[in-house]
């Protein structure tokens, strides 16, 4: 079965290398394509940070990013000064799309600060993936993170595709209700652990949760909507397939693991 990793990070950092080895892994494009090649997975689309500045995100040709908007850009001056600079990334094939970051961000995604973007994003016809949910570290605000922040843009943009990250975990029913209501809104499913963990052990001290995420995601039953994601380095990637595995139906596996991505982000080269 052929898969598209639809939410990952390339990040040289002491943090990152650290994750990673707790998940079994580590943090290098060269370690990540082995481990792509052995799970046959086709693509993976990398959730950019850091700078905008263009010669910082050159990847690898079996990844795609979407340009971030993040700390950097926090305050409507600083990204108003970015417009530019991310319309330049959006006219790369290889950028699929834009990031936002809130709870990292003291910064709601309805603030008219970034309704540029999301003009840009629809003139080129790419969609704006939000981080939702919880965040790492103690730094961040939930309130600007709440999955039902992202309603009010999807219905001031209809034409823009938007992708709840992590599907707003904890908050899987909020979520859940933005991806039934609104046409335009898919959801990732990345991020929903960490590390490494015995799939078996999961199944049993998890039971109640994972028993949430199966009734939640059957009540929405929109499984055209749904987008396999890992986040990693933060989880163990067989592993993780595993567990997505377990809360999707079978039926629906190639829609979740390959379909799904490949018609919101559309990446190059692969088909």
């Amino acid at each position: 079965m052929k898969i598209i990793d639809a939410h990952i990070h390339c990040c040289s950092s002491p943090y990152f290398d650290q994750i990673a080895e707790e998940a079994a892994h580590v943090n290098t494009t060269e370690h990540l394509r082995t481990v792509f090649q052995e799970e046959e997975i086709v693509h993976g689309i990398v959730m950019g940070n850091q700078t905008l500045d263009l010669s910082y995100h050159q990847y690898p040709e079996f990844l795609s990013y979407c340009i971030g908007l993040d700390s950097s850009c926090l305050n409507a001056r600083s990204l108003a000064a970015s417009i530019d600079k991310v319309e330049q990334h959006l006219q790369r094939k290889n950028c699929v799309g834009i990031k936002l970051y809130p709870g990292y961000n003291s910064q709601y995604v309805f603030d008219t600060a970034y309704f540029p973007y999301y003009e840009l994003a629809k003139t080129y016809d790419k969609p704006v993936a939000i981080h939702t949910g919880d965040t790492a570290g103690t730094g961040g605000l939930l309130k600007y993170s709440h999955p039902l922040t992202i309603d009010e843009v999807a219905v001031a943009f209809p034409q823009v595709t938007f992708v709840m990250c992590h599907l707003g975990n904890p908050w899987i029913v909020d979520g859940i209700a933005v991806v039934d209501k609104n046409e335009n809104v898919a959801a990732d499913l990345s991020g929903l652990f960490e590390g490494m963990v015995d799939p078996k052990k999961t199944q049993e001290k998890s039971k109640g949760y994972l028993e949430h995420l199966r009734t939640w995601l059957g009540y929405l039953d929109q499984y055209d909507k749904l987008l396999y994601g890992t986040d990693w380095p933060l989880v163990n990637i067989p592993n993780y397939i595993d567990f997505i595995k377990s809360i999707i139906p079978e039926a629906y596996y190639e829609d979740v693991f390959y379909k799904n991505a490949l018609r919101v982000y559309r990446p190059a080269n692969i088909s």
